[in-house]
């Protein structure tokens, strides 16, 4: 995820994008993830010029003290609160007072986050989607502390990505997570049961109701170890309705975590 965030502020016309990275493999990795992407825009005409146009604009980093001249970071650790929390807060101390600081969080309180931080009025969510460069939507969510100013320019940032914001107001899975999910679950749920296959069930959703994939492809696309994570936050949160079904723990269990591990309700090569 964040190297599609960077991917997208840089084909944006960002003067500079800093990743940084847990170690020096780590960041190399993400470098070599957004050239390639902006190598696939290239050839697909979405952006024109030679690859080291775009590049020269990147910077890799294992040192949060790269991001002591950005006006912006956006956070896209795992989905796990002390990561999510240990990561703000050392961004946050390399910001100037001018800056602003986003969380990618697809289900965590942006409100309880921001109690974490020394300016929580310069927070909020932008939970961005996989793949981020295909993606069109962006949401915005608001922390009971997140500034007007701040919510008018998340607003500018998501539609200079060409991408369309969704402002929602802070609760457990925002707007896009919390459907997801329980889709997602329940088509678990369903195959758990012996109800029909993992491909029927998706077929059933794509061309009965017309969604663009269906909500175990979706599953294996976004990672069921990332899923699950989602899914026991909603549950602790929102109650039993969001309980990961015993199925999705097995499978997590066995490194069955989508198209990352080559498996999960397909089989990808």
């Amino acid at each position: 995820m964040g190297a599609g965030i960077a991917h997208a502020f840089l084909v944006a016309g960002a003067a500079h994008v800093t990743i940084v990275e847990i170690n020096d493999d780590a960041a190399q990795a993400a470098a070599d993830r957004v050239a390639s992407d902006l190598r696939s825009s290239l050839d697909r005409g979405k952006i024109s010029g030679d690859l080291t146009r775009w590049t020269k604009n990147l910077k890799v980093s294992t040192d949060y003290a790269a991001f002591s001249d950005c006006s912006l970071v956006v956070e896209a650790v795992p989905e796990k609160w002390d990561i999510k929390v240990s990561s703000l807060q050392r961004a946050e101390a390399q910001l100037t007072d001018a800056a602003w600081l986003a969380s990618n969080t697809s289900s965590m309180s942006i409100t309880e986050l921001g109690g974490t931080l020394q300016r929580p009025e310069r927070f909020c969510g932008l939970h961005f989607f996989n793949p981020v460069p295909a993606s069109k939507l962006v949401e915005v969510v608001l922390a009971d502390e997140t500034s007007t100013e701040l919510e008018a320019q998340a607003r500018s940032w998501v539609e200079a990505l060409g991408k369309t914001p969704v402002v929602v107001n802070d609760a457990p899975g925002f707007a896009s997570s919390r459907l997801g999910v329980a889709i997602g679950l329940e088509a678990i749920r369903m195959v758990e049961e012996g109800v029909a296959s993992a491909e029927d069930i998706d077929n059933a959703m794509v061309l009965g109701y017309k969604f663009p994939i269906g909500p175990l492809a979706l599953t294996d696309i976004v990672g069921l170890d990332v899923r699950l994570g989602i899914a026991e936050y909603l549950h602790s949160t929102l109650g039993d309705r969001f309980a990961p079904p015993q199925l999705m723990r097995d499978m997590v269990t066995r490194g069955e975590l989508g198209r990352k591990s080559g498996k999960g309700f397909y089989t990808y090569e």
